[in-house]
C-alpha cells in the first residue's frame, strides 16, 4: 500500500495555478478603433484586400489567411512554453501571444507580393503622390484610366501591394479581455 502525504500543499498549489489560469480572450487584427485619417475603418479595407472586390477589380490578397495557415500550427506549442516560463500566468501569456501573432500578421502583409497592382492602381498612387489631398472617387479613377490608356508613365511609384502608406500594417493590434 502507498501512502501519500502533503495533499493539502498540492491542493494549495493547484488552486493557485487555477487562479492564474483564469480564462481570457485574445483578439488580434484590426480592432474597432483602427481607422484611416478620413475615418474609414482599417478592418473594412483589410477585408476588401483579403477577399477582393471583383466588381471593382480588386483581387484577393490573403495576408491574414496565409499567416494563419502558415503560423497557427505552432501557436499551441509556443503558448505552452510561454505559460511555463510565466509561471502559468494566463493573461500575461495571452498578451505575449498577441504580440507574436501581431508581428506574424505584419510580416505576412509585407511578404504579400501577388497579385501585382493594376496599372490603374499604380497611376492612382502616382496621382496621390502629386496631390496628397486627392480623394479617390469615380472621376479620379476615370482620369487614372485615361492616363494609363494614353501611356503616361508610373515610373518611381511603389508597386508593392498592401503597403501604400503603411497605415494598414501599422494598425494591426491585439487585446486581452476577460
Amino acid at each position: 500500500m502507498v501512502a501519500l502525504r502533503g495533499g493539502d500543499k498540492l491542493e494549495t498549489v493547484l488552486k493557485g495555478m487555477a487562479r492564474k489560469l483564469a480564462s481570457g480572450t485574445l483578439r488580434v487584427g484590426y480592432l474597432e478603433n483602427a481607422t484611416y485619417p478620413n475615418g474609414t475603418s482599417v478592418a473594412m479595407v483589410a477585408a476588401i484586400q483579403e477577399y477582393g472586390a471583383p466588381r471593382v477589380g480588386i483581387p484577393p490578397r490573403p495576408s491574414f489567411r496565409n499567416m494563419i495557415a502558415a503560423k497557427s500550427p505552432a501557436w499551441p506549442g509556443t503558448m505552452g512554453k510561454v505559460l511555463v516560463a510565466s509561471d502559468y500566468d494566463a493573461r500575461g501569456t495571452l498578451d505575449q501571444m498577441g504580440a507574436v501573432i501581431k508581428d506574424q500578421l505584419q510580416q505576412s502583409i509585407v511578404a504579400t507580393n501577388a497579385p501585382p497592382l493594376s496599372p490603374v492602381t499604380l497611376m492612382l498612387r502616382k496621382m496621390k503622390s502629386e496631390d496628397q489631398g486627392l480623394v479617390v472617387n469615380r472621376t479620379v479613377v476615370a482620369e487614372a484610366r485615361r492616363r494609363v490608356a494614353a501611356g503616361e508613365s508610373t515610373a518611381g511609384v511603389s508597386t508593392k501591394p498592401l503597403i501604400e502608406s503603411g497605415h494598414m500594417r501599422n494598425s494591426v493590434g491585439w487585446e486581452v479581455t476577460r
